[in-house]
């Protein structure tokens, strides 16, 4: 199995946006000197996210690493012109030495929908013509197209021509068969969120998009999945990790009712139960990840890149203690394969 380090950038402190920035870069510096094998930053438009721009975050991100593949989580297509968007992505890929990968998805969120104009009834057809669009531009060094969305391209070209050619391409997943069946189409990967609600709905939608892949002829065994985690903090003692962690639940929860968001899982202890979240000693995380594989047949898990709460120690020994214990058993139990570019 191999692990990714995921942030939304969250801003809900009175830190300047500025140091919240710089917590980021450090943060997927510190995935990368642990073991991490990929750091991603999603994309959102509203409060209390200051993600809007993912590729100029992951831009500095490259310059403080070498080794750590960077993805995007998500890349909101139906928000953007896909050929600016190819344009700035080909450029990072070439910064970051060809170690970029994108998870693409139509994004959630009435704000951003309204700022950019996008409406519920077209954001899905928006999503499916700009991921169609991008893809060409990206294998294609001449592109003539017509869409709904956007003007029209005749012999067009796009610059610079990326690095990775092609590119491998995530469909971030949720709550909606259409990402999946976009994805099972064009035989790319899907990484389900599984964070919000318990496995069901989650383990039905990967289920569906197996269901498709063989539906567009594709081998059953090249289908591959990812999968999220609600959260995540490990201790030697599960008493000792509820003990530290149930504060942080508790103000997530509060957070969640001032928002007038569904509430779940009103406890931690429900969420530990029936949510993904990973809350526990390292034996009892290994035992529900694997119970999550049973289900997910996933090979790549993400987990929270922030402190989200916890001490800067709190946040690096348990993230210490992940890569010691936790991600050995999980490699080693869950074989995957390796990353484009030759990472292991």
């Amino acid at each position: 199995m191999k692990f990714l380090a995921i942030t939304l950038i969250t801003h809900t402190d009175g830190r300047s946006a500025t140091a919240r920035f710089r917590e980021v870069v450090e943060n997927a510096v510190l995935a990368e000197e642990l073991g991490f094998d990929g750091f991603g930053v999603g994309e959102r438009h509203e409060r209390p996210f200051i993600s809007s721009s993912p590729p100029v975050v992951l831009s500095h991100i490259a310059a403080r690493t070498s080794r750590i593949r960077l993805f995007t989580a998500v890349t909101t297509l139906s928000l953007l012109d896909p050929v600016r968007a190819y344009e700035d992505y080909a450029t990072l890929d070439h910064l970051s030495n060809g170690r970029l990968e994108l998870i693409i998805g139509k994004g959630n969120g009435a704000a951003q929908a309204k700022l950019f104009h996008v409406t519920a009834e077209d954001q899905w057809d928006r999503n499916r013509e700009a991921y169609e669009l991008f893809r060409r531009l990206w294998r294609e060094d001449k592109v003539t197209w017509q869409g709904r969305f956007r003007p029209a391209l005749v012999e067009a070209e796009t610059w610079p021509r990326p690095l990775q050619r092609p590119i491998r391409v995530w469909h971030g997943s949720a709550t909606s068969k259409e990402s999946v069946d976009l994805a099972a189409r064009y035989g790319d990967p899907l990484f389900s969120a599984n964070v919000s609600n318990r496995i069901d709905p989650y383990a039905e939608l990967i289920d569906h998009y197996r269901e498709r892949w063989a539906f567009y002829g594709h081998d059953p065994a090249d289908a591959l999945v990812g999968a999220g985690t609600a959260g995540y903090y490990a201790a030697r003692a599960s008493q000792e990790a509820i003990a530290v962690y149930r504060p942080i639940y508790d103000a997530r929860v509060a957070l969640q009712r001032r928002l007038g968001l569904p509430i779940v899982f009103p406890t931690l202890e429900e969420a530990i139960e029936g949510s993904s979240i990973l809350v526990g000693s390292p034996q009892q995380i290994v035992d529900k990840v694997l119970r999550y594989h049973k289900r997910f047949g996933h090979e790549v898990m993400h987990l929270h890149a922030d402190a989200d709460g916890l001490t800067h120690k709190q946040h690096r020994d348990a993230l210490e203690l992940f890569q010691a214990e936790i991600a050995p058993v999980l490699r080693a139990e869950i074989p995957s394969r390796p990353f484009p570019g030759g990472a292991a």
